[in-house]
C-alpha cells in the first residue's frame, strides 16, 4: 500500500491555519484533492506545517472518517500508510502519532 499520487487528483480547496478535529492549528495548511473513482469520489487531505509536509489522510467523501493515513517523519520520510485516521494531540502544540506509537511534534 502506498500514499496517493496527487497528480491523479484535482485540487479541491486549500485552508491556511486549518483545523484538525475541530481545533484550529496556526501554521497548519490543509490542501484537499478529489477524483472520481467509479460512482464514488476519492478524497485526499495533505497537511503541511510551516511549509513542511506532515501527513496525508485519504478515503472517500461519503465516509465519516478517513480510510488511511501516512505521516512524514523529517528523518525517515513518509512512513507506511496506516488504516484509519491519524492520532493527533494538542496538549503542548500539535503532534501526530507515528506508526510505531511515538509522537512527532510538529507545532508549538
Amino acid at each position: 500500500m502506498t500514499i496517493p499520487d496527487l497528480t491523479t487528483y484535482v485540487p479541491h480547496r486549500s485552508v491556511p491555519d486549518a483545523d484538525f478535529e475541530g481545533t484550529v492549528v496556526p501554521g497548519l495548511r490543509a490542501d484537499f484533492y478529489r477524483r472520481a473513482d467509479g460512482e464514488r469520489i476519492a478524497s485526499v487531505g495533505r497537511y503541511s506545517y510551516r511549509g513542511r509536509p506532515v501527513l496525508m489522510a485519504w478515503g472517500y467523501v461519503d465516509e465519516t472518517h478517513c480510510s488511511r493515513h501516512a505521516v512524514n517523519d523529517p528523518v525517515r520520510g513518509w512512513q507506511a500508510p496506516v488504516d484509519g485516521c491519524p492520532g493527533v494531540r494538542f496538549d503542548d502544540g500539535f503532534a501526530v502519532r507515528l506508526p510505531e506509537g511515538d509522537w512527532l511534534r510538529v507545532g508549538a
